[in-house]
């Protein structure tokens, strides 16, 4: 599953699990995390210019800054380049969603830069860049400083829906009752059923965020509502929702006929794993 992957490719971060396990005196939450991505995601060009700048085209970039409050730029802020660039992203993930587009687009950004980069200072833009610097699916642990990588981690039909709901990180997390949650079970043997073992792990954000965004239940009774589908849950804190398959024919179908009834929706079809 690495056709579609270049430097400027941002593929959508889906979180398959997310366990939140405990809360530092720092107020940064721990978790436990089956992270994969997406085949289907943003794409970012970058060339020399006389000063830094971003433009943003594509179906989903009405409302993206292009200033210094995108996460583009602050990253590429922290790379040690001579020259300034001028970035073109081409945005089709729905903002705000619970797919890590922002950290998946500074991610980007500093592959395309081609410079060592000083993780820890990227971990303070956002924990997710730096699982998405290379997009493998892997175990997530800590504040999203330990990554371990899961290896043949098998490529899954989905389709991602967004009811078209923006949901702030930081109310659902406030919204979360129990900030000591028990991990993730032990990962499935090479060749075990991951859907199964799926089915049995959680999203502890996904309940703070319905019951903020009710909506978010709608779209998760519209995937689960579908031929074929084996599991639907919500991925980070929302309000991205996914389905898995068995096949990407049972996924085609089912994201044509969500199309279909509601077409004020994001909906996307797509097979998660390992884009690198």
């Amino acid at each position: 599953m690495t056709a579609n992957f270049a430097p400027g490719f941002a593929p959508a971060k889906i979180n398959l699990t997310l366990h939140i396990t405990g809360q530092r005196a720092d107020g940064y939450h721990l978790l436990d995390s089956l992270v994969a991505f997406a085949d289907f995601g943003d794409h970012l060009t970058v060339t020399p210019a006389s000063d830094m700048r971003l433009d943003v085209v594509g179906p989903e970039g009405e409302g993206v800054p292009t200033d210094y409050r995108n996460l583009i730029l602050q990253a590429a802020a922290l790379c040690p380049v001579a020259d300034p660039h001028a970035f073109t992203l081409e945005k089709n993930l729905p903002t705000a969603s619970g797919v890590g587009g922002g950290s998946s687009d500074a991610a980007a950004a500093i592959r395309l830069l081609k410079v060592d980069v000083d993780l820890q200072r990227v971990l303070k833009l956002g924990a997710d860049i730096p699982m998405c610097i290379t997009p493998k699916a892997a175990r997530v642990q800590g504040i999203g400083d330990q990554i371990s990588v899961v290896s043949n981690f098998p490529s899954l039909p989905a389709v991602l829906l967004n009811p078209r709901l923006s949901v702030p990180t930081p109310d659902v997390f406030s919204a979360l009752l129990s900030k000591d949650n028990a991990p993730m079970q032990s990962m499935p043997k090479p060749g075990g059923d991951v859907i199964v073992w799926l089915a049995e792990q959680r999203n502890d954000l996904q309940g703070p965020a319905i019951s903020l965004f009710p909506g978010i239940q709608s779209a998760l009774s519209a995937l689960e509502g579908t031929n074929g589908c084996q599991i639907v849950r919500m991925s980070g804190s929302g309000a991205t929702c996914f389905a898995l398959y068995r096949t990407d024919t049972e996924a085609e179908n089912a994201a044509k006929d969500l199309t279909h009834s509601h077409p004020d929706w994001w909906v996307q079809s797509c097979r998660l794993g390992s884009m690198a």
